[in-house]
């Protein structure tokens, strides 16, 4: 029997990325062929049903009136299924039923390149500025109540270095690897992390989603990694985040499920790719709401392979990172954007650790808004020009004149006197900007009771957040923009909140401040 050809790439170096057509409104649009197909392999998406079980129903009935078999059915994260057995001729007739909404065309990619380089990117990702300083700072919990799901290869889970926190939660490949790791890429993300040594939450939970490694290479079928969203989508323990090390082949092939992923509360991180151009351009790093990483090199630019644009969120150290190899206790060294993203899904397990309920886009700004601004060289045309700083999420104030954050807590009385929150900045000159953003994350049983405040250097008090209207008891997550323009950076700059009616209280949790 032949074996299919596989179909994800991995971001590592010199992948090859491809732009999937667009669908139109016209029938015959609703079809999107792969560059590089699966024979007889199809995603299909429903149009709205009522039920799980009908899912299933219509899944099975339009599969084999187009003389296929759906392989699997899929109703956590998207409704549809994986289509088998069909000819593209088929495949396009099951496209234009009234009952359909689009056909994927499963996709194939190249595998990915493996350098050799040095290990310097925990080093870099807990400070502002350069140079390294050869230490990484982090909390003593370290996520360990956060689950992280590496979408991947696997993960050889009986490494010393993740010391009984890896387990292997399903494998979409079905070549009886149960979900470990026979090529090194996805016990390479997996251990930057959450290793022990190269990790960056140290004690996440780590859980192998398999939907990479046909025939032991680091590739797979687009619907394997569909199928790894659903089942993440069923199955998340939470608070998680989802690491996605790769890119799909048809571009837009898992839009739904991803989309159908962030509604249930589990944030994704993506990374860009590495064909030195748009990231717009890749699926999943294309989707507004995941958390798109571009990758940089040891000297703050970025990498020469890196993706960039405006679908991307921040930057991360990714060319020549050190993580767990599927060998000994020695680490491998590998580049690529597939690098970059993990940094920031362990700082996303730390900010999740500290802030259990706050959903994909609060971890999003989160991370955004901590991270240090104008530090990447040549970022590529659109990027936002922000490097991963796990500062935000550790609860130290961010070193350097860009900004600081918190996660010390300050608890809000109820109808009681305003209590504050400082991040103080020295050694700084000229002013802050006009659209200084500040984001807050504030835990509070009836938000309409509360008052808050930026407080400058100055003294002068800027409203964020005024008393009054109807209240929520998810408090308030959220990024402001004030002009701050009139104060210096240098300073004591508070967040200062008050409770002015009875019956509730809250917590300041986290909030941080970028110029």
């Amino acid at each position: 029997m032949k074996s299919l050809p596989p179909l994800v790439t991995l971001v590592a170096l010199a992948a090859a990325l491809v732009t999937a057509p667009q669908a139109a409104a016209a029938p015959a649009a609703d079809f999107v062929p792969a560059r590089h197909p699966v024979p007889g392999s199809f995603v299909v998406t429903l149009k709205p049903l009522a039920t799980a079980s009908a899912v299933q129903s219509q899944a099975t009935s339009l599969a084999a009136k187009y003389g296929g078999t759906a392989s699997a059915v899929l109703t956590a994260s998207m409704q549809g299924f994986i289509a088998k057995d069909l000819t593209d001729g088929e495949a396009r007739a099951l496209a234009a039923d009234p009952f359909v909404k689009r056909v994927y065309q499963d996709g194939t990619a190249r595998a990915a390149d493996v350098q050799t380089g040095a290990t310097w990117g925990l080093d870099r990702v807990d400070q502002a500025d350069l140079p390294l300083d050869s230490r990484y700072s982090y909390p003593s919990g370290a996520a360990g109540n956060v689950t992280v799901y590496v979408t991947d290869t696997g993960v050889k889970t009986t490494q010393a270095e993740f010391e009984d926190r890896a387990t292997v939660g399903a494998d979409f490949i079905g070549d009886g690897q149960n979900g470990s790791d026979c090529t090194g890429h996805g016990t390479h993300v997996a251990g930057t992390i959450g290793s022990k040594t190269w990790g960056v939450a140290k004690k996440a939970k780590l859980v192998s989603v398999r939907m990479l490694g046909t025939n032991c290479t680091q590739n797979g079928p687009d619907s394997a990694g569909v199928q790894a969203v659903e089942w993440v989508t069923r199955n998340a323990v939470k608070p998680a985040v989802v690491n996605a090390s790769w890119t799909f082949d048809n571009a837009d092939i898992g839009d739904d499920a991803i989309a159908g992923l962030l509604r249930s509360g589990v944030q994704f991180v993506a990374a860009s790719g590495n064909s030195s151009a748009d990231a717009c351009a890749t699926g999943p790093a294309n989707i507004a709401d995941v958390i798109t990483v571009n990758a940089t090199s040891r000297n703050d630019a970025r990498a020469s392979f890196s993706n960039y644009g405006t679908c991307s969120d921040l930057f991360a150290p990714g060319d020549g990172i050190t993580s767990v190899g599927l060998s000994g206790t020695g680490g491998v060294t590998m580049s690529g954007t597939s690098m970059a993203a993990p940094h920031v899904t362990g700082t996303a397990a730390l900010y999740l650790s500290a802030n259990t309920g706050a959903g994909p886009q609060q971890v999003r700004d989160a991370l955004v808004g901590g991270a240090s601004s104008g530090k990447v060289t040549n970022p590529g045309s659109g990027s936002p020009n922000k490097l991963l700083n796990t500062a935000f999420a550790t609860g130290s104030p961010t070193p350097g004149c860009d900004g600081g954050s918190t996660t010390a807590d300050v608890a809000i009385p109820d109808a009681g006197t305003a209590v504050t929150s400082d991040i103080p900045l020295s050694g700084c000159t000229g002013n802050a900007t006009a659209t200084t953003k500040v984001q807050v994350d504030i835990a509070h049983t009836y938000t309409a009771d509360l008052r808050v405040e930026l407080v400058g250097p100055s003294g002068r008090a800027f409203a964020l957040h005024q008393p009054g209207g109807i209240g929520a008891a998810t408090g308030i997550h959220q990024t402001f923009t004030v002009d701050a323009s009139a104060e210096t950076r240098a300073g004591t700059w508070r967040l200062r909140a008050t409770d002015v009616y009875r019956f509730d209280t809250g917590v300041i949790d986290a909030w941080s401040l970028t110029f």
